[in-house]
């Protein structure tokens, strides 16, 4: 029995562990899932996929699910988007709590570099798309190429190896939140049509809780896991995206826990939350007329600004504050290379998808964007991995 198990485990497990353990796995997985669930909404049981995630619990209510008088995500899509997804930002704001206060973002010019970033890869997406147009119906979608996809993004990286310095991905992952909660602040004051401040007045006094324990360094992490699911269902009822909390509740964890809990997180986020998210928000049938879906301004704003806006902005954004001497390259960084992550975090994906919706009353402005979307976020995840790709080490 003894030798059965061990050769089950050489032949079967060791090479499942390695895979793992591969830095590349992430990005294999997520790339994997992308192309599977694409496949699966385009197929013969196209209906039947698609309904598993979008199925609304009660169809009458919305986005919200009412159990008890508690209000809940209305279906598997926002379960995952707004619930699982919460654990991938806040296993992602831990490693940036970790790196503001000991790692490669401790120093304020280099924490300044991402802030600044991310600034330049929302204000060139946006003018871009307002080129295209400004004063027309469709103005007002100009929130949907400033965002960056941090999870299919990160993937995207992973695959590169150690082509990319680990400081560079960091700068990425923190790039790609401060992009994320500039989303989410233009939801909430531009694409939000109610928002609910009892909500967030109570969402206010627990993180203020939650500053407390850790300013009285309480270590006991169930102090603060209770307060964070109320601030999870407090951000979700109040109109603004939900994942928020996941970051906020990273920010209030005690160092000393952060390594403990990024260990333990690791596996199960990245191989069991984000390929569901993959296969559930790539769960989109193509219209018929697939072509109509490029050639409008709406869709030329909308590829544009994610494929030239996005790292023309970071780019130069950066540059100017590191001869400024305002901020500082990441260590080990080099100019094209950061380029080439510029490239990657033109994958908008979720989060534009989600403003698409917002921003567009009609069903066909939607999937036009929505199209746009995922056609700028191959081509900038293929033409960041290639330049990077290319680059000699």
């Amino acid at each position: 029995m003894a030798k059965k198990w061990k050769l089950f485990e050489q032949k079967i497990l060791s090479p499942i562990y390695q895979f793992l353990h591969d830095s590349r796995a992430v990005g294999i997985v997520l790339v994997s899932c992308t192309i599977l669930s694409l496949l699966l909404a385009n197929s013969p049981w196209s209906q039947q996929y698609i309904q598993f995630w979008a199925h609304l619990f009660n169809p009458s209510s919305g986005h919200h699910y009412d159990v008890q008088g508690l209000h809940f995500p209305n279906s598997n899509l926002m379960w995952i988007n707004d619930g699982l997804m919460a654990l991938f930002f806040f296993l992602v704001g831990m490693e940036i709590k970790r790196e503001l206060t000991t790692g490669e973002l401790s120093s304020i010019r280099r924490s300044l570099m991402p802030v600044l970033a991310a600034i330049g890869g929302m204000v060139c997406p946006a003018l871009i798309y307002t080129l295209f147009n400004g004063g027309t119906d469709y103005a007002h979608g100009w929130g949907i190429p400033m965002a960056t996809d941090i999870a299919f993004s990160l993937g995207i990286l992973s695959l590169l190896g150690n082509r990319v310095p680990v400081n560079l991905k960091i700068f990425l992952a923190a790039l790609a939140i401060i992009d994320d909660l500039g989303a989410i602040l233009a939801i909430a004051i531009f694409y939000t049509d109610e928002l609910h401040t009892s909500y967030l007045l109570v969402g206010g006094g627990i993180m203020v809780v939650l500053l407390a324990l850790n300013y009285f360094k309480v270590q006991r992490l169930v102090f603060y896991f209770i307060p964070g699911i109320i601030l999870w269902y407090c951000i979700f009822n109040s109109g603004i995206h939900a994942t928020i909390a996941g970051v906020l509740l990273a920010f209030t964890i005690p160092l000393s826990k952060v390594h403990k809990l990024e260990n333990f997180l690791h596996d199960p986020v990245n191989f069991i939350i984000m390929p569901l998210f993959a296969l559930a928000n790539t769960a989109i049938k193509f219209p018929a007329d697939l072509l109509h879906a490029f050639t409008n301004k709406v869709s030329y704003g909308i590829m544009l600004g994610l494929v030239i806006g996005k790292p023309l902005g970071i780019f130069f954004f950066s540059y100017i504050a590191a001869k400024l001497k305002i901020a500082a390259l990441p260590d080990g960084a080099k100019w094209k290379q950061l380029l080439g992550v510029g490239m990657i975090a033109g994958i908008g994906f979720t989060m534009s998808i989600f403003i698409s919706t917002l921003a567009f009353k009609e069903l066909e402005m939607q999937i036009v964007a929505i199209m746009s979307v995922i056609l700028a976020s191959v081509v900038a995840a293929l033409m960041g991995f290639i330049f990077i790709k290319r680059l000699k080490a």
